[in-house]
């Protein structure tokens, strides 16, 4: 293909990295594990299971209960703690364990994908098999990987005292960590795969649209933290109107967009409204381009994800946030990322 067939297709040099297909299949997996995290993150966030563990023990954690005496202990202390106090008393150990073992999962589930990643890394690196600039990429990666960990118990401290919830600040701040993992993991691993080594105008749009994509996820991650999603439960209206009566009306005003229960729903919901609009408009236009069969296939995927995602969005707005339609909508919004910055990657060839 000629680059000066599609001006959107223009090609900027960049430093070319070496393919390796074992490296690629290894982080393909490492994302495909952090999607499941994520999935599981959203089943332990909507049934109030993450606070059940009190303790951050990132070694010795990974032990379950062995006995009564085990779950005792468990018992007492969660029932130190606020959630216990002011929402759960009425649990017994029985009903502990419901919610005790989402959040030993998904914390195990951290874990693992430390392991699946750090291990072979260093496998790698002792075969020489990783050129320079990704084996930086790489450590960066492990880096976030730890500070995702610590993250997250940083998000749980703000459960454990009198507001029996977790911080949305520091909820959404998890989530968006994630997300920027799960980007860099498929990234590296394109690069793996199939070195690129240009840029033009058109991956350039799909980056943009992936930002705004981000964006509108994270607004979703406060929508989330202050369970805004269960009121005003109509679409298209909200509260009968398009624009309803009350929003902003918070003091200090700017702090709204964040912590007004109205005020984060309708920005999620107009945030949501104008990333489908340019992804019609990003996949409208990509139809002009002079695109190659993956290429082409990639902007489809895009458009695929989004209109999955809004009607993943919708139904579950309707239905005050069905178990399945919330874990399933928090899964569409890494779908559409994932699509997304597997466009983006695709629209650097000009071959």
């Amino acid at each position: 293909m000629s680059s000066s067939a599609s001006p959107a297709l223009s090609e900027v040099s960049l430093a070319h990295p070496q393919a390796n297909k074992n490296v690629a299949i290894w982080l393909f997996s490492c994302a495909a594990m952090v999607f499941i995290m994520v999935v599981i993150g959203g089943l332990t966030r909507l049934t109030e299971s993450g606070l059940s563990i009190v303790e951050w023990r990132p070694f010795t954690g990974i032990i379950p209960p062995m006995n009564e005496a085990d779950w005792q202990t468990l018992y007492q202390k969660y029932s130190q703690y606020p959630e216990f106090q002011k929402i759960n008393a009425w649990m017994s150990v029985e009903d502990f364990k419901s919610i005790f073992w989402l959040e030993f999962i998904h914390r195990l589930w951290g874990r693992l994908i430390g392991i699946v990643f750090f291990i072979p890394f260093v496998w790698f690196l002792a075969k020489k098999s990783i050129d320079r600039a990704t084996k930086w990429k790489l450590w960066g990666l492990f880096i976030l990987g730890g500070l995702q960990g610590l993250m997250g118990w940083y998000m749980v401290m703000s459960g454990l005292v009198d507001r029996p919830d977790v911080s949305q600040y520091r909820l959404t701040a998890h989530f968006g960590l994630a997300l920027v993992i799960f980007i860099a993991l498929l990234w590296v691993a394109l690069q793996q795969l199939s070195p690129r080594v240009t840029t033009t105008a058109a991956s350039t749009r799909a980056l943009q649209l992936l930002c705004l994509i981000v964006l509108t996820a994270l607004s979703g991650g406060f929508v989330a933290g202050l369970n805004a999603g269960h009121i005003y439960n109509t679409f298209p209206l909200m509260d009968g109107q398009l624009i309803p009566d009350g929003l902003f009306v918070f003091d200090p005003a700017w702090l709204a967009p964040f912590e007004d229960h109205m005020t984060v729903q309708w920005d999620h919901r107009w945030l949501a409204k104008l990333t489908f609009v340019m992804v019609l408009v990003f996949w409208w236009r990509a139809g002009k381009w002079d695109l190659n069969p993956n290429q082409r296939f990639a902007t489809h995927l895009v458009l695929l994800a989004a209109c999955l995602q809004v009607t993943l969005g919708i139904t579950t707005l309707l239905s005050v946030v069905w178990l399945p339609l919330g874990v399933a909508h928090q899964a569409g919004a890494v779908v559409l990322v994932g699509t997304t910055t597997y466009a983006a990657y695709k629209l650097r060839d000009t071959a």
